[in-house]
């Protein structure tokens, strides 16, 4: 049996050819919206981004001071994990609570796709989270504020437990033979400062005092803590809650002409030459980096599918005790923000 191929004449093959053409745009027509979606998809991972979701919008509202590099580092993890997720990230800040309150709702005004937050003084900020709940704008809450977390509607926290961290603390302290120890608040009113000194007040051994100061007025809190340990012979150890207030604490001590150990909460520049030198006894890390990032991740995860880490509890990223031994390593970090 012999078979024939067809050949169009040549007065056909004009309009064969005009027939492909029309079925090819009429395929184009039906499929070219989502062609075309998934060429700025690729396109914006080509960019940088890691994925091909919709552009989502995150933003991230904490309690910070300004000029504190803790929340620099917080922020930087956040703008990593952003540039990974294809997230436009938005972030504000004020250490008055009322001003927090006011960013929190300018977010939600904005329409954002998730929410970053920071619950520093606790009560203050659940009638604004209810609205971001009302309006169906998923909430994590970072840092400070872990036993507010759920009460307000949040997917999970991201931190340290503060009391956990402060018993660590204490325990390290009491290993170390700190005998009189000189606990410094700068935020009077910030839960978790309070938790982080009662925390090691219940581990640490021998006597254990809390000083308040002003950690706005770093001269102050300077002559503050040197007034202190001039007035009481017996303290051997200056305990910080930050960085930066521990860099004010070294200052004091030599302010003080005595001999005192200080060991401090958080990282920083200052932070890690002490540990080296040895005028730094031991630090106690949270790993802000980690909350900036997990915190927009875990947001990208939740939106694209449905997906949380915690199971109902906390996701820790705390304590770590870092000592001198951990110095020359965590110097690189530390000098590109990261740690």
């Amino acid at each position: 049996m012999s078979t024939t191929r067809f050949r169009p004449s040549r007065r056909l093959r004009p309009v064969c050819a005009a027939l492909v053409l029309l079925a090819a745009v009429a395929g184009c027509s039906s499929t070219g919206g989502l062609r075309a979606e998934q060429a700025r998809d690729r396109a914006a991972a080509a960019a940088g981004a890691a994925v091909t979701t919709p552009r989502w919008k995150v933003a991230m509202v904490t309690h910070a001071g300004a000029g504190d590099a803790f929340w620099d580092t917080v922020r930087k993890g956040a703008e990593q994990a952003a540039a990974k997720d294809n997230i436009t990230f938005l972030y504000s800040n004020d250490a008055q609570t009322q001003n927090q309150v006011q960013l929190v709702q300018a977010a939600i005004d904005q329409k954002v796709d998730g929410l970053l937050v920071t619950l520093a003084k606790g009560d203050a900020l659940g009638d604004v989270l209810g609205k971001a709940k009302a309006a169906g704008i998923p909430v994590i809450t970072i840092n400070s504020g872990q036993e507010y977390s759920a009460r307000f509607g949040a997917l999970t926290h991201i931190g340290q437990d503060e009391t956990t961290a402060g018993q660590a603390a204490g325990a390290e302290l009491a290993a170390r033979g700190r005998r009189n120890v000189l606990c410094v608040i700068h935020e009077q009113g910030n839960v978790g400062q309070e938790q982080r000194c009662s925390g090691a007040q219940s581990k640490a051994a021998g006597s254990f005092q809390v000083l308040y100061v002003d950690g706005v007025n770093m001269p102050d809190a300077r002559a503050a803590i040197s007034a202190k340990l001039q007035a009481d012979q017996g303290i051997d150890t200056v305990l910080t809650l930050s960085g930066p207030m521990a860099a004010t604490g070294l200052q004091a001590v030599q302010d003080a002409r005595r001999t005192v150990e200080l060991d401090t909460f958080d990282l920083g520049t200052q932070v890690v030459a002490g540990l080296k030198s040895g005028s730094v006894g031991f630090a106690v890390d949270q790993q802000p980096y980690l909350q900036g990032y997990e915190g927009v991740d875990l947001l990208w995860l939740y939106r694209s599918n449905l997906d949380m880490l915690g199971g109902g509890k906390p996701v820790l990223t705390g304590p770590q005790i870092l000592t001198r031994d951990d110095a020359d390593a965590l110097a690189e970090y530390v000098a590109r923000g990261t740690r």
